[in-house]
């Protein structure tokens, strides 16, 4: 007997694995119960020109259809979309996902439902998924295609060029044009067939996922993107159209637009009959009268535009779904219909949690293979990326390429690589692929959120990680609710978590064992941990001189990257002047050289006091005054060279910004594993180490009674330490800035002039800006003359593009949550332009208030409003009440096109791109304190869903912990941005039945930490503290010196 040919699904013609569904529902939440009975074939034509049949319970609710179709497809952002089809009238409605499907859909067998896209937000950087862009993209396709559509011979040239480089690839006169020929994406097409080639010419290299990116960044901008006309008569007769967008209700005539009503001006949409409703706030500046009418065709068509309109403003405006209204007891009234499904806000967030598992696909209509991340950096070819291989044991990492991750990190998976016959091609889109190496602060390291969920896969499959060889290329960008940030500026975390994805993923890459990471002597069980605990000393003077030594450590290992790694570099490239060079190194090499001692001599006590040599020998050195007052007091004749800091800060400053040979190559040293903060970081650090010792001889002063033997060394060496610091603080102070002002240059696009005298910055952090659009995040830059908004660039560096400025001179602010409806909403009013802006939480907008005051404050009691500073700024100088959207210009989209070419891949996360992701903000303050708070030693960590403990070398710094297999690594092999976590003491109910354990969560992820004595239980905790939860101004001074803002 034949076998049966098997006819091939949609999930398999996009490159799914079979039965690899994925839930849109929320993470942990079952699915609907499908009702039992006959079932029904409902054939769904997808956004590929597909159809695909469905076979439903005849009783089965429209979410269930709808379910089924994104869970075939393997669509984790099934939210966006909708089944549309011709009811009984010949009227094309949006199926009712809360009523059945056979209610809805009287003929199934003679009706054709389409899988559409329904919900267009206002920027596509919000879509997280390369298979939800790609939809998108295809949305776009269809609609140029039927006219829907509509701009300009350019645009549409510059759309179809895109279209053309993701399905056949880089550009080749004759293929081009046969293509062309075979593929009509508008009518009249040929009149426009040179210039799409023109602009196909520019897109070399240009992956299919870069495509649809570059499509959907200038359809956006379109004023008919998204729009579903619905003809009208207004109360003159004129004969108009209606339409539903993300920013609110629409007026056209034809296609222009003549009026916008947003969101935040309706008060309440009704209809009554054939007449449309809106009933808009009072506002005595608007001429418009209280409710505005409009006539449709039939009741039928007026409450499905009404119904539309109550699904775009609960999708796009709330935070959740809406409830269900109780059911009247005698007499209905009105309509009972509500939106159902997550609203974006929880589409958004569901993603960022990692709440589902990420599958590739494969390109109906694409003949490029090869799909990679958009960030995706050729700068390393063999990146660590750490996984834990079993509970008790230490990592086992893979081999990927280099990326440039972005506000948060997904959750990776390690993978076999595929033993297929090379012979026969295999699409590597059929596999999910793993992670690759994060970036953090220029340091390649995986995420802890990575390590996570790889040893719940390995929990499940119970089996052991074989070796295999490497495949090669990357996997995209992370997400920040869960980030590992990168580059420099701070702490990274985890690309965490959301906000935007605009890396898609790429061929998969297997992962290596590490014999290193597998070395059995890095395993402790707790019986030896117990016996270790037990033979050294106990007393709190000791875990405070152990905290010297292995501080110390840390800090020689900095010192290294400058006059060892750097110098290194720097002497096989000539790009740095010889005076620079002297200037920098000779200064450096003496620290260095006094340090390496000094940490000697800490280790030999050490020894001493713990008995591991001459342990017959007590008292005399069980103390570590003495050596701290010798080395104290060596120590001030380095003096000189500290000094010497400001300069060399401010000399290589210089020199980055007059040659660009000199930019380029410490721009790529910082994309080292071992440079895992940015550069000028390192020229801080034996500044900031002076402070780390006062901190330390305050502590031993404090714990020692007066007749202690080691009193009155420690008190001279912290007279002496502080005496050091006194002098140089408010140097450091000044550095500090210079070099945050420096860092922030990097991450901004459209500022020229950043640094200049006299400016300081206060706070970054993210709001959401009220505009035409409706809310939008972006990320507000404090300083003490002028706030800047920006949002984050559309390129392949992740920069954020400054939309506009406010001086504060003249600035006054205010709440405006009820004039709004807008919780944690404030109203900017400026000499010249007025803002609102919302934060996530009341405390955010309590800090946010406190320091602009203050910085409004400071600036009226200066000479007067400060002169135009920003060059290259573009104009933004729209009110939150004007609705026009942008407009398509020739510039913008030619910005679009070579934003690719002309931006340097290097800043993916930095501090702004975790504070972006996590929703919150730091300050000048807390970058600060964050200072003081850096710690180093030995930790225990579990996952929350493993059962041993894996000892590691944790060292925070940046807001970020960043962790080593052992104190002599050179370079970090992952990290954990702390901003927006929670720290806690475990609970009963966790079962974690051990001393000195504490623990952090942020959503999903949960990780606890052994300290190993009470000491370093409470340092870890006070440090941790301070990241993750920054202090308000007011408290932040009453502890420090204020700054001289």
């Amino acid at each position: 007997m034949g076998e049966t040919e098997q006819r091939p699904t949609a999930g398999s013609r996009l490159g799914a694995q079979e039965n690899a569904g994925i839930s849109t529902l929320e993470h942990g939440q079952k699915p609907p119960m499908t009702p039992p009975g006959k079932l029904v074939s409902i054939k769904i034509q997808m956004l590929d020109d597909t159809q695909e049949i469905f076979d439903v319970p005849q009783r089965a609710p429209g979410k269930v259809l709808h379910d089924a179709v994104c869970n075939h497809l393997n669509l984790v952002e099934g939210d966006y979309f909708g089944l549309e089809f011709p009811d009984h009238k010949k009227m094309m409605v949006w199926l009712d996902l809360l009523k059945p499907v056979m209610k809805q859909i009287r003929r199934p067998k003679h009706v054709v439902v389409k899988f559409v896209v329904k919900f267009f937000p206002p920027d596509h950087a919000q879509l997280q998924e390369e298979l939800t862009r790609y939809l998108f993209a295809l949305q776009v396709k269809q609609d140029l295609a039927q006219g829907r559509l509509t701009c300009n011979d350019t645009s549409t040239a510059l759309l179809i060029s895109h279209i053309v480089q993701s399905e056949i690839g880089d550009f080749d006169e004759t293929i081009d044009r046969e293509h062309l020929a075979k593929n009509k994406y508008i009518p009249q097409q040929e009149a426009l067939e040179d210039k799409i080639m023109e602009f196909h010419r520019s897109h070399m290299g240009q992956t299919p996922a870069e495509s649809d990116f570059q499509l959907l960044e200038i359809a956006r901008r379109l004023e008919m993107y998204g729009i579903r006309l619905h003809p009208a008569k207004d109360r003159e007769g004129t004969k108009i159209n209606l339409a539903v967008a993300n920013t609110g209700i629409l007026v056209f005539q034809g296609h222009t637009k003549i009026n916008a009503f947003n969101w935040a001006k309706v008060r309440k949409l009704s209809f009554k009959r054939k007449r449309f409703l809106i009933k808009l706030r009072p506002d005595v500046n608007s001429s418009f009268q209280d409710t505005l009418e409009f006539l449709m065709a039939s009741r039928d068509f007026c409450k499905s535009f009404w119904k539309i309109c109550v699904e775009h403003h609960a999708f796009f405006r709330l935070f959740e779904e809406p409830k269900p209204k109780p059911k009247p007891v005698l007499f209905s009234r009105g309509s009972s219909f509500r939106f159902s499904g997550r609203t974006q806000k929880q589409v958004l967030d569901y993603v960022k949690e990692g709440g589902h598992k990420k599958v590739q696909f494969e390109r109906k209509h694409s003949k490029i293979h090869s799909i990679r991340s958009l960030t995706a950096q050729p700068s390393e070819q063999h990146t660590e990326v750490p996984k834990q291989v079993s509970d008790s044991s230490s990592f086992a990492y893979g081999d990927d390429n280099d990326a440039a991750a972005v506000p948060s990190c997904r959750q990776g998976k390690e993978l076999k690589a595929s033993t297929e016959d090379t012979g026969q091609h295999k699409s590597p889109s059929l596999k999910k692929s793993p992670k690759e190496g994060r970036k953090v602060d220029g340091a390649v390291v995986s995420t802890v959120e990575e390590e996570e969920e790889a040893a719940k896969d390995r929990m499940q499959q119970n089996r052991p990680q074989s070796q295999q060889p490497s495949t090669g290329s990357l996997t995209g960008s992370p997400h920040l609710s869960e980030l590992s940030i990168n580059s420099q500026g701070g702490p990274s975390v985890a690309n965490m978590s959301l906000s935007p994805n605009l890396s898609p993923d790429a061929k998969q890459s297997s992962p290596l064992v590490s014999p290193l990471l597998n070395d059995p002597s890095c395993v402790r069980t707790d019986d030896e941990e117990e016996v270790k605990r037990k033979r050294f000393p106990t007393e709190k003077a000791y875990f405070i001189a152990k905290e010297v030594a292995t501080t110390e450590r840390t800090y020689l290992k900095d010192l290294e990257v400058i006059t060892s790694w750097f110098q290194n570099a720097v002497s096989k490239e000539d790009c740095m002047p010889e005076t620079l060079k002297n200037l920098i190194f000779s200064n450096f090499e003496p620290l260095h050289k006094f340090h390496t001692g000094f940490l000697k001599e800490i280790e030999q006590r050490l020894a001493l006091w713990e008995g591991r040599s001459n342990a017959h020998i007590k008292g005399d050195y069980q103390r570590i005054g003495d050596v701290m007052l010798k080395n104290i007091q060596s120590m001030k004749q380095l003096t000189i060279h500290l000094w010497k800091h400001n300069e060399i800060l401010m000399e290589l400053e210089n020199g980055i910004k007059n040659s660009r040979k000199l930019e380029t190559f410490c721009r790529d040293f910082e994309l080292q594993k071992v440079c895992y903060l940015p550069l000028n970081t390192f020229l801080l650090r034996p500044l900031h180490r002076l402070m780390h010792y006062k901190q330390i001889m305050e502590r031993l002063c404090k714990h020692y009674p007066p007749s202690h033997i080691d009193f009155r060394d420690s008190r001279a060496a912290l007279a002496e330490i502080s005496e050091m610091v006194a002098q140089l603080h408010g140097n450091m102070i000044k550095m500090e800035n210079f070099q945050k002002l420096h860092e922030l240059k990097k991450d901004l696009i459209g500022i020229d002039n950043l640094v200049i005298p006299g400016r300081e910055f206060i706070r970054l952090g993210s709001l959401s800006k009220l505009s035409g659009k409706g809310l939008q995040q972006r990320m507000f830059f404090l300083f003490n003359d002028i706030l800047l908004y920006t949002s984050r660039g559309l390129t392949a560096s992740n920069q954020f593009k400054v939309h506009g400025h406010l001086p504060l001179y003249g600035m006054t602010i205010e709440e405006s949550e009820e004039e709004w409806g807008v919780p944690h909403c404030l109203t900017l009013r400026g000499q010249h332009q007025s803002i609102v802006v919302a934060a996530s939480t009341r405390a955010e907008m309590d800090k946010w208030t406190e320091d602009i005051q203050m910085a409004i404050d400071l600036a009226e009691k200066s000479s007067g409003p400060a002169p135009e500073l920003l060059a290259s700024s573009p104009p933004d100088n729209k009110s939150p009440d004007e609705t026009t959207v942008d407009q398509e210009s020739e510039d913008d989209l030619s910005a679009s096109r070579t934003s690719l070419e002309r931006q340097s891949p290097h800043r993916g996360n930095t501090t702004v791109h975790v504070c972006w992701h996590r929703n919150t903000s730091v300050s000048m303050i807390d970058f600060s304190i964050a200072v003081e708070n850096q710690l180093s030693g030995n930790l225990l960590r579990k996952f929350k869903n493993s059962n041993g403990w894996q000892k590691l070398w944790v060292v925070f710094t940046n807001f970020c912990m960043f962790f080593y297999k052992s104190h002599q690594d050179n370079h970090p092999l992952a990290s954990l941005p702390l901003l927006g976590y929670s720290l806690t003491i475990p609970s009963e109910s966790e079962n974690i039945h051990k001393d000195y354990v504490f623990k952090l969560h942020f959503k999903s992820h949960v990780y606890y930490f052994r300290a190993e004595s009470e000491y370093t239980f409470e340092r870890w905790m006070e440090v941790i503290r301070s990241a993750t939860s920054s202090a308000s101004r007011t408290r932040a001074l009453s502890h420090k010196e204020p700054h001289a803002y």
